[in-house]
């Protein structure tokens, strides 16, 4: 296969994240703490993955920072906005997910980390009050004024280019509209101040304006919307999206693909979250649960295909419930209860409690997407990346294409895009030929 033509990962890679809270300071603390040795990217595929090359008997299996052209750990930087005007060091604190003693030793970096004031507004937002945000006439001048952070940003830290991943909030729920529907309809919204259009929408456009990848890692209308997509094909930019795939739903996309792959009937799934965190306190509010809502939910009907398999999953009662509990803090606890049947329509049942902090599972994910969103730019590809599905809750796909849910699925996807860009033969694990030699 003929590979790719990718530019060098030369210099530095500026990563900008909209929200300087307990994702956002958990990623940088990580990268940092790699860099100086006091810890290991665990999680991040970009980092610590293997990938196979070529026939199982060859045992190729390089690590991926060997085989594709990535950004360097120690040529990233690290930037963004917030509502409030704490650095990353002390927003980490205030986040408590990661030890305090760990914390101290990266201290002089992470003090070094200010947010820029950020575009918000609290009717996309309502549980939050910000008190570091930028004031301009309309959205337009909204937009310019990050277009113009983006501009200072790379050239007062030297950054060859750089890439956005939304680390914010979840905003209230929002419906397509005539005004998401071209590049001029939304230039026009955005003068007009619609109100269709909201924040996360703003720093989108700005970003791929300023030909900066863009990932949305909350289920927020954004960089799914026509406009921006045709935005991104214009600019030769590329988009991922959406919501980062950390806890409960990962868990999903790990066991329902196993459910479905030996044909094990589910009567119902019910689901139950309780949080502490910034993100819990957002969720407490019913128009920004709604948009998380939407996102967890899709997800079990594209990997049952329930059309395909009435008499398994047709009836299967999917609920879903988010609960802000303040004393958890960063540490997430979840309760699936999942009615199955078998053989003859017997009755099962499988319960998972699952203790884990969002953070933690959410920083490799956004290591990852930024360094394959650069990766993807370097190598010449514009628009959707759906080939990054495995980390979204919501993947992103062009208009009227199913998206694919199962964890697995994409992963094999994801592998053969890098072993495609490289001119590597891609892999079917079809494995006749190692039998057929023998004959």
């Amino acid at each position: 296969m003929e590979k790719n033509e990718i530019k060098p990962a030369n210099g530095k890679l500026g990563i900008l994240t909209p929200g300087i809270g307990a994702v956002s300071t958990t990623f940088m603390a990580g990268v940092i703490a790699s860099q100086k040795g006091l810890g290991s990217p665990i999680g991040s595929i970009s980092m610590m993955g293997r990938i196979r090359l070529g026939k199982r008997t060859e045992n190729k299996k390089p690590l991926v920072k060997d085989f594709v052209p990535l950004a360097s750990l120690d040529n990233l930087v690290f930037g963004g906005w917030d509502i409030r005007p704490a650095n990353a060091y002390k927003a980490a604190k205030k986040a408590g997910v990661l030890d305090l003693k760990l914390l101290k030793k990266i201290k002089t970096e992470l003090k070094q980390i200010k947010p820029m004031k950020a575009v918000f507004d609290s009717k996309y937002v309502k549980n939050l009050k910000g008190d570091y945000i930028k004031k301009e006439e309309s959205k337009f001048d909204y937009a310019k004024a990050l277009m113009a952070d983006i501009k200072s940003f790379k050239e007062e830290n030297s950054c060859d280019r750089l890439v956005m991943v939304w680390c914010g909030s979840t905003e209230v729920y929002i419906q397509e509209s005539e005004v998401h529907q071209s590049i001029e309809k939304f230039e026009e919204g955005l003068k007009n101040n619609d109100p269709s259009i909201s924040p996360s929408m703003i720093y989108t456009y700005a970003a791929i304006k300023s030909g900066v990848p863009y990932v949305n890692g909350a289920p927020n209308l954004s960089c799914d919307i026509p406009a921006i997509v045709e935005l991104a094909k214009q600019e030769n930019v590329p988009i991922a999206g959406k919501d980062f795939k950390t806890g409960q739903t990962l868990m999903k996309t790990i066991l329902a693909p196993g459910f479905k792959t030996r044909l094990l009937g589910i009567d119902g799934w019910f689901s139950t979250n309780i949080l502490g965190n910034r993100d819990g306190e957002v969720l407490d509010d019913a128009a920004s649960f709604k948009t998380k809502e939407v996102s967890k939910l899709s997800v079990l009907d594209s990997i049952f295909e329930t059309d395909e398999y009435p008499e398994l999953y047709k009836d299967l009662y999917h609920k879903v419930r988010i609960n802000y509990y303040p004393p958890k803090g960063d540490d997430k606890e979840s309760w699936d209860n999942i009615d199955i049947f078998g053989w003859l329509g017997y009755k099962m049942q499988v319960k998972v409690n699952f203790l884990c902090k969002d953070s933690i599972l959410a920083a490799p994910v956004v290591l990852d997407l930024a360094l394959f969103i650069d990766l993807a730019q370097r190598a010449g590809m514009k628009g959707i990346q759906e080939w990054l599905s495995f980390y979204l809750k919501s993947p992103q796909t062009k208009d009227g294409l199913e998206p694919i849910h199962d964890v697995f699925k994409q992963k094999i996807k994801m592998e053969n895009t890098l072993r495609h860009i490289m001119g590597e033969e891609l892999i079917t694990h079809l494995g006749l030929d190692y039998y057929e030699e023998e004959e």
